[in-house]
């Protein structure tokens, strides 16, 4: 069909409208309304260099200048190693396999260039003179400290395996253990690779070995052969040329790997380290620690250049010339190892008198910072006075006991207890006892009337209770169920048991009374440093260390004070041996706190207060940590104490040891009994947690709680009567003040005790289950305990200070 031919038609009318002028509002006030009071930029352009588009010319101009930033960092990066006296790279060699042999494998990286040296089991060096480098070469066995105390300090980690040996549960250790407390630029390399037979198989056993390399670490693709001499040149050839990654908290402290020591021959000279000092400048008025060794103070540092050859006439001259070339010598700012604060005046004898006197003398729980019902209640209980009947209570302050008036008229049926309206009822009485007459008539009541209480026999209240807790369960697994319920005994006072505990209304905002804690605080913990802004400290000790000290690079000769003859004894020199300059006050002790993950191949619960092995930075320590809740701050500054730490959780765990500054790599270490040790590895160590530093503080609060819950007697509509809670009528009037709860979310609070067994009558604010439990809260602060250092090997054989605690005593 023919396409539709588009038809033209007229508009419906000839009125044709002007075009609107284009210049309207160009008075200044028809303008300013217009901007309603924005301000427009100047000239029209972007105010900022990222919003502004940038012309071709500018743009390579640019990349230019950042290409040149680039190549100036990296020259600052490695100009510590360039020149005849630059430094070492520090290689370190760790074997995963049990037939790894290393000094066959330094020997074929070695080979691979022509090189040849001799290999020995301590630290040596080797020049490679094709790229103008020196190698410190680190051979270590397959021993997990020392292991980790190289990875710490080398710029390069080769991790060697076995073509024919699975890596076992300690090569496991190893790799876990090196890479969680952060390392340097890694490669891996295969041994015995030719062996592989047939030929065309060795791909494959590559390609496993990678594939279990890259879960470790992901960037891992590539393995060396060290059978292959062109992979091993390559390999070399990485490690002179290749930028080491270098680690973050290290690299922020003066540190070196020990070349030699030179032992003191009498007591009061020095013990001379030497070592090429790296990372930030060394400075004498720092302390430092020596790897398992302990902290030192530095005597003076002098200069230990290599001997280089010279003529005959310069010889005579270096002869004649003994003298040492002193570099730095301690100042008046020098740090000394007191780890605590001056001892302060304790309080006199009087006051100590009056606190005691204060806290004996309150008549209920603490609950927030008060004690209620304390004023309310009268000391003792005294008898009321015969008295006429109509005795105002200031005319019975006129009636003396045991005076009786012989011509008195009234007889003894005239004759009324003055206080028998609000009698107090003897603990050993029970409510019925001194119950009104029942009322004639019928009235009104603010409470209904519920089933007259009455006492059940002992016997049979003892045989409830215990069917009551019959379900037992796994300590571990009952924190899971039921966290922080305790069961208390009947023949035991819970306000003795729980004297130390307190009520909170409100555990994120409720105030914490300070004062109540003095009597139990320890000793030393007023003398622990205190830190009022821990970011601002932390950034004045980092920023401390950038400037002056020994410049890094230079091989100098550390001559240190105070170091025990004891560990010549003990040294052994296949032992890598690291030195770190500690900041300012990381030598001083206060309540530390770190952020800590349960690793997720550990799978038991790890119980607070138990032994672990801690470390954190350059240092070791056996720690008994306290584990809290962690997330945000809360206003009180008070968190709530956790018996374990599960599997998947996070907390914070808290202990008394010395400051370290910055985000520093945490691991935590568990030691296993011989019964839970793997047969086959024999590994006694397994690698429970790791971790981060977090802000030391002295004046957060760990909370612990318990739980009080009782059982539901009878209910009627909100008046409930609760037992198993309390056992003895004291317990009930002691407690009455802290608010009840129960797991459905209905809070009340105790009304009145009931009979002598401890039941009471409760209010709720609405209806309860039967099946539901009514708890009350206490809680009382934890104190971090002392971290102790740790010496000798990680897998040593020690005994475990495994801690049973009772639960009374953990109570108590």
């Amino acid at each position: 069909m023919p396409s539709a031919v588009a038809t033209h038609s007229h508009r419906p009318t000839t009125k044709v409208l002007p075009k609107a002028f284009k210049a309207r509002k160009t008075t200044k006030g028809a303008l300013r309304d217009q901007a309603k009071g924005k301000v427009p930029n100047e000239n029209g352009k972007r105010k900022t260099p990222h919003q502004q588009v940038m012309s071709k010319f500018d743009r390579r101009n640019q990349a230019k200048q950042r290409l040149q930033a680039k190549h100036k960092e990296h020259q600052k990066e490695t100009s510590i190693f360039n020149g005849r006296d630059g430094a070492p790279r520090i290689v370190a060699i760790v074997p995963l396999c049990a037939d790894i042999n290393v000094p066959s494998a330094i020997k074929s990286l070695n080979g691979s260039l022509d090189i040849e040296s001799e290999i020995l089991d301590t630290n040596f060096r080797v020049s490679i003179d094709r790229f103008k480098q020196k190698l410190q070469y680190v051979p270590l066995k397959r021993d997990l400290t020392a292991c980790m105390d190289a990875a710490r300090v080398a710029d390069y980690v080769i991790f060697v395996l076995s073509s024919d040996v699975e890596v076992d549960a300690l090569g496991e250790l190893i790799i876990r253990s090196i890479a969680n407390q952060g390392m340097s630029t890694l490669f891996t390399a295969v041994q015995d690779l030719e062996k592989i037979q047939p030929a065309k198989s060795r791909p494959d056993v590559v390609k496993s070995l990678a594939s279990f390399m890259t879960h470790f670490h992901p960037g891992q693709e590539k393995i060396y052969s060290l059978d292959s001499r062109q992979e091993c040149s390559n390999l070399m050839r990485s490690l002179c040329t290749t930028t080491p990654k270098g680690i973050y908290w290290r690299d922020m402290r003066s540190w070196m790997l020990v070349d030699d020591i030179r032992w003191s021959s009498a007591e009061l000279e020095s013990t001379i380290l030497t070592g090429v000092v790296r990372g930030k400048g060394l400075k004498a008025d720092r302390l430092v620690h020596v790897g398992d060794w302990g902290t030192f103070q530095i005597e003076k540092i002098t200069a230990a250049p290599l001997p280089t050859k010279k003529r005959k006439d310069e010889v005579m001259a270096v002869d004649q010339e003994e003298a040492e070339d002193v570099l730095e010598i301690p100042g008046e700012d020098r740090d000394d190892l007191a780890e605590l604060a001056p001892e302060e005046v304790m309080m006199d004898d009087s006051e100590m008198e009056e606190g005691a006197a204060g806290t004996t003398s309150k008549k209920g729980v603490l609950l927030d910072d008060h004690h209620y019902f304390s004023e309310d209640e009268p000391e003792a209980y005294t008898a009321p006075k015969k008295l006429p009947k109509g005795t105002s209570s200031y005319q019975a302050a006129w009636f003396l006991d045991d005076v009786s008036d012989s011509e008195s008229e009234l007889d003894d049926q005239d004759m009324v207890d003055a206080e028998d309206e609000d009698f107090p009822a003897d603990p050993e009485d029970s409510i019925e006892d001194i119950a009104d007459a029942e009322p004639t008539e019928a009235a009104m009541s603010e409470y209904p009337q519920s089933e007259m209480f009455i006492e059940p026999d002992e016997e049979d209240d003892a045989a409830e209770l215990e069917a009551y807790r019959a379900k037992k369960h796994d300590e571990a697994e009952e924190d899971k169920e039921f966290p922080d319920e305790i069961e208390l005994h009947p023949n035991v006072l819970a306000r003795e048991r729980l004297a130390k505990y307190r009520g909170l209304k409100s555990l994120q905002t409720s105030p914490w009374n300070m004062e109540a804690d003095r009597p139990y605080q320890p000793e030393e913990w007023a003398r622990l440093l205190q830190i009022p802004d821990y970011k601002s400290s932390r950034i004045r000790s980092i920023n401390e260390a950038l400037v002056g000290g020994v410049a890094p690079g230079t091989r100098v000769h550390v001559h240190l004070k105070g170091v025990p003859k004891e560990l010549e004894k003990t040294f052994t020199p296949s032992q890598p041996i690291s030195l770190f300059s500690l900041l300012r006050h990381e030598n001083k002790k206060t309540s530390l706190n770190f952020v800590v993950r349960h690793k997720e191949d550990y799978e038991k619960s790890i119980k607070a207060k138990e032994e672990l092995i801690v470390q954190c930075g350059p240092r070791r320590f056996v720690i008994n940590p306290l584990f809290s809740n962690g997330g945000s701050n809360t206003e009180n500054d008070v968190y709530k104490y956790s018996r374990y730490l599960h599997p998947g959780q996070t907390a914070i765990a808290s202990f008394v040891g010395p400051v370290t500054w910055g985000a520093v790599p945490t691991l935590f270490f568990k030691r296993v009994s011989s019964e839970g040790e793997d047969e086959e590895t024999g590994v006694s160590l397994q690698l429970v947690a790791t971790g981060t530093v977090r802000a030391p503080s002295t004046s957060r609060v760990i909370a612990k709680r318990v739980i009080l819950t009782g059982h539901p007697y009878h209910i009627h509509k909100k008046v409930v009567t609760i037992r198993y809670m309390f056992f003895n009528r004291e317990d009930v009037e002691w407690f009455k003040a802290l608010p009840l709860w129960t797991k459905r979310n209905k809070s009340g609070y105790i009304k009145e005790p009931l009979g002598t067994h401890g039941y009471f009558k409760a209010n709720f604010d609405g209806r309860i289950n039967p099946q539901d439990s009514v708890g009350v809260s206490l809680y009382k602060r934890m104190w971090p305990r002392n971290a102790v250092p740790f010496t000798g090997s990680l897998l040593e054989e020690g005994t475990l200070q495994v801690q049973t605690e009772a639960m009374d005593e953990d109570i108590q």
